[in-house]
């Protein structure tokens, strides 16, 4: 980590991380024979520090663990920290185990053309709001341009500054300035500034970012996106057997497939588009525009940028290309990852081990208090945060309130009960009136009750603020924080600690997952 992201080691802990489990244990991946990567040397990303993990490449012995992600603006949420720290711990854990190199290679996917995705960053406001920023909404009739050609553009130094004002005063809030404005510039691509700001970021724990739009990589991706053009009906026919099985299973298939299309993508008129066979060729499946296989082949040598890999050829490519034992992803990424066996049988590619990365979240030392203040644990306001709200409204009430609440409710239910047998005597169809009024009682307590709470919530609102701050840090919007916030703030106040908290989680979890005791709660 470069020096100005240093952390003050009281600070760091005062920093809490709070394990989220993802589903399922994790097998051992398999070995397999190992690969020099010196050639990738030009597509890797460059980063202060980066040369010696370069050299570390070259080892004819190598095997890496792989994890990606698209574009994300201010480097996108933090669960693609969370990927590229796992991948490097995962990485160190099978060093050990296998005595032989192995590292951690981060994927910049460039490639991907969902603009509305990589177009805002959020973070969470001094009073605990959702706060965004958003790039300038693409026209709907614009090309679905790959990240790696849509530049930035001027409206980037106001969003920065905007993000960057959003952050309350803290240690390493000009270092996160600096970096950040380093990278995202008005001529800079919103790919490119992604992956550059990660390199920085992720070169002193030893992680490579690669571009994977870079020339030296779609030069030597091209002859295997060829393959898989021409195989591209019988790798269609193999996957909408898969999808059926999950719709026998009344599920749905992690991924459409089984619609003719291959599994390629062409940069062409209307932008990055599907290629579906037609004829002696293909066709580009939004623009509609022919492309015999003598064409493809000659893009393929003169501009091979403009072939890319759909999402379930990616972790084939990257096998074939890369000496590749393990993928870390997410809970949808593992998902799409069951339906591609017969991606790799049909292509003759080696099937690296799908890994879950490591799931967790950050908490504030201000969190911390709150949490300590209402009697709360982190799990409780994650996963049960309008049950902590109400329990603290009814801690604020009076005593003499609640106890004559519940007697109400207790001495109106007895009094029916008193009139049950007589009523049922007289006339045996007053069984459902008698039921009537007993539902009728007890929602009249229910109701006073609720209006008394209401009334109180009102009252105690700068308590409701407080739970709300919790709630904002620690489930944003009602979503895992992982998926909306991004790294920076955190950064701001913790430096490298919050990094190296990270790392060190995952390590963790993943030396119990892996010596196959269940993942830790």
């Amino acid at each position: 980590m470069s020096p100005a992201f240093r952390c003050d080691p009281v600070g760091a802990r005062l920093m809490r991380l709070h394990p989220t489990p993802l589903d399922g244990p994790s097998a051992l991946p398999r070995e397999r024979p190992g690969g020099s990567l010196a050639w990738l040397r030009d597509a890797i990303i460059p980063a202060p520090g980066v040369e010696a993990l370069v050299g570390q490449l070259a080892d004819p012995d190598l095997t890496v663990v792989t994890t990606g992600q698209q574009a994300g603006l201010f480097t996108g949420p933090l669960y693609t920290i969370h990927k590229a720290l796992s991948a490097a711990a995962l990485a160190g854990h099978l060093r050990q185990a296998w005595n032989r190199p192995v590292r951690p290679v981060f994927w910049a996917a460039g490639d991907d053309h969902d603009y509305a995705e990589a177009a805002s960053a959020s973070w969470v406001g001094p009073d605990g709001t959702l706060e965004s920023v958003s790039l300038p909404a693409r026209a709907a009739d614009a090309p679905m341009r790959p990240m790696y050609r849509e530049p930035l553009g001027g409206t980037i130094e106001t969003l920065l500054g905007q993000f960057l004002d959003g952050i309350p005063a803290a240690p390493h809030r000009d270092h996160v300035r600096a970096w950040l404005t380093r990278h995202y510039r008005p001529d800079a691509t919103i790919s490119g500034a992604y992956g550059a700001a990660l390199a920085e970021l992720l070169a002193p724990f030893g992680i490579v970012c690669l571009d994977s739009t870079h020339p030296t990589f779609k030069r030597a991706a091209a002859p295997f996106l060829l393959q898989a053009l021409a195989a591209a009906g019988p790798l269609d026919a193999a996957l909408a057997k898969v999808a059926a099985r999950y719709e026998a299973a009344g599920e749905s298939p992690p991924v459409v497939v089984g619609d003719g299309a291959s599994l390629v993508f062409l940069e062409d008129r209307l932008g990055r588009d599907r290629l579906v066979p037609q004829g002696e060729g293909f066709v580009t499946r939004r623009g509609g525009d022919f492309h015999s296989g003598e064409e493809l082949a000659a893009i393929a040598a003169r501009d091979p940028q403009r072939l890319s890999a759909s999402v379930l050829l990616r972790p084939v490519l990257e096998s074939a290309l890369l000496p590749t034992v393990a993928y870390v992803g997410g809970p949808g990424e593992l998902r799409y990852l069951e339906m591609t066996g017969p991606v790799y049988e049909q292509t003759g590619t080696w099937q690296q081990t799908p890994v879950p990365r490591w799931s967790g979240v950050i908490v504030e030392p201000h969190v911390e208090r709150m949490l300590a203040k209402f009697g709360a644990t982190v799990g409780e306001a994650i996963t049960q945060s309008s049950a902590l709200e109400q329990r603290i409204i009814r801690s604020r009430l009076p005593a003499s309130v609640a106890g004559a609440l519940a007697e109400l409710g207790r001495v109106a239910g007895e009094l029916v009960d008193r009139v049950e047998p007589s009523a049922l005597e007289i006339d045996p169809t007053l069984a459902g009136p008698v039921a009537n009024a007993r539902r009728q009682m007890d929602w009249a307590v229910r109701d006073l009750e609720t209006r008394i709470l209401r009334r109180l919530r009102a009252r105690e609102d700068t308590e409701l603020r407080q739970v709300h701050r919790v709630l904002g840090s620690l489930r944003p919007g009602g979503s895992p924080q992982e998926r909306v916030l991004t790294v920076a703030p955190f950064l701001a106040h913790h430096g490298e600690a919050v990094l190296q908290g990270i790392l060190e989680a995952a390590t963790a979890w993943y030396a119990s997952a892996l010596e196959g005791a269940p993942f830790p709660a």
